[in-house]
Order: C-alpha cells, then structure tokens, then sequence
C-alpha cells in the first residue's frame, strides 16, 4: 500500500501544481508538459535516498519541495512489512509523525478516488485522528472539511456502503448518490486557499525535534 501511496502523492503534487484545470487538453488527454513532469518525477521517486534514520541535517538541508517526501519515507520505513499492524504501530509514534503520515494516506486517497476510497481502504482505519492531526499541522479547514465528512460517513453509512460487496462493480457503484462526493469538491478547492502541503512542511520545520531519530 505504502508503495502506491506514495506514486500517488507525487502524481497529485504536480497536478496540484500545474492546476486541475490545465493538465488536460480538449481530447481529455494529458498535455504533454504534464507527461513530462510526471515522467521525471517518477523517475526521480525511482532513484531518491530513504533515510532509515533521519536527522536534524537531513531535515535542514531538504529543500520544502522534497521535505514530506523524505519524512514520510521515514516513516513508512518504521511500518512492518506486512502492514497487519500499521495502526498499532502508528498509535506508538508521536502525535507530530502520527499527523505527517495520517494526513499523506488521506490526501493520496482522497485525491485518487475521493473520500469514498478513503474510508472504503485500510486508510479508513485512521479516519477518528484525522480533525485532530490537521488542527495539529495548522489545517483547520482541512480539519473541519474531514470532521464533516466523518459526521456523514458515520450517519450516511449504510447507504455509502450498500454496494460494495467486496467486488470491483459494486465499488464503482458505490459513488452513485454518494453523499461523500461533495465534500470531494470541497477538498480539492481548498487547495486554492489552504496550501496543505506547506503547513506540513513548516510544521515538520518548527518541530523537527519530533521527527528526527539521533
């Protein structure tokens, strides 16, 4: 899952970037300037040092574009292989590394498939914590968005769920008057006036302490 999570993150930063509007021409497709940035990205993921260890002068000298890559990277490193006890082990950690990670999962996955995916995937395990690990960071309308759609998932929950049965169909079919999917507007407008992946970034700068691991 790690793995794909993080494809993910890279792919949703560059269109983020270029705009949501302006990655595609008329034939749908994507242009070629987005082709190429993803491209190099990716190649970039490829070959990119992970840090077991990471310490206060990996941080420092981490350019912001780079920072929440080379954290989370940590982090993930710090999950077990087989990911059984990703939640567990995540609770161990402290309420800084908790949010970094939790708040990369629920980007990736909402940016991916929306919030419907991100309930529907293992990434749903963490959706109580999330508010808390965006106010933490300094996102609050990312916190109260997510609060929201947690209130609706919760008291929307059997229609949100009556088709997925485990299969590909019924999944697909799920998001059919879904009432998560208007929150999926929401966040991704929020990108225009709530610069999340910054605050993460100056957030990870002023408490470095609580990432660093010698």
């Amino acid at each position: 899952m790690t793995r794909t999570l993080i494809i993910m993150g890279i792919i949703t930063t560059i269109l983020n970037l270029f705009g949501c509007g302006q990655t595609k021409k008329d034939d749908g497709k994507l242009s070629k300037e987005i082709e190429e940035q993803l491209s190099k990205s990716i190649e970039a993921f490829k070959n990119r040092p992970i840090h077991i260890e990471l310490t206060e002068h990996i941080i420092d000298t981490t350019s912001d574009e780079n920072l929440l890559q080379v954290v989370f990277d940590n982090l993930s490193g710090k999950q077990p292989s087989d990911y059984e006890k990703e939640y567990e082990t995540l609770m161990s950690w402290n309420k800084s590394r908790q949010a970094i990670y939790m708040i990369w999962v629920l980007e990736a996955e909402v940016n991916n498939g929306g919030y419907n995916q991100f309930y529907f995937n293992s990434s749903g395990q963490f959706y109580k914590h999330l508010p808390e690990a965006l106010r933490l960071v300094g996102a609050h309308k990312f916190a109260d968005l997510t609060k929201r759609a947690n209130e609706t998932f919760e008291k929307e929950n059997p229609k949100i769920t009556q088709h997925q049965d485990g299969t590909l169909e019924g999944f697909s079919k799920s998001y059919e008057g879904n009432p998560l999917n208007k929150f999926d507007v929401e966040f991704y407008d929020l990108y225009k006036t709530e610069n999340l992946q910054q605050i993460q970034v100056d957030y990870i700068r002023k408490n470095k302490t609580e990432f660093i691991d010698k």
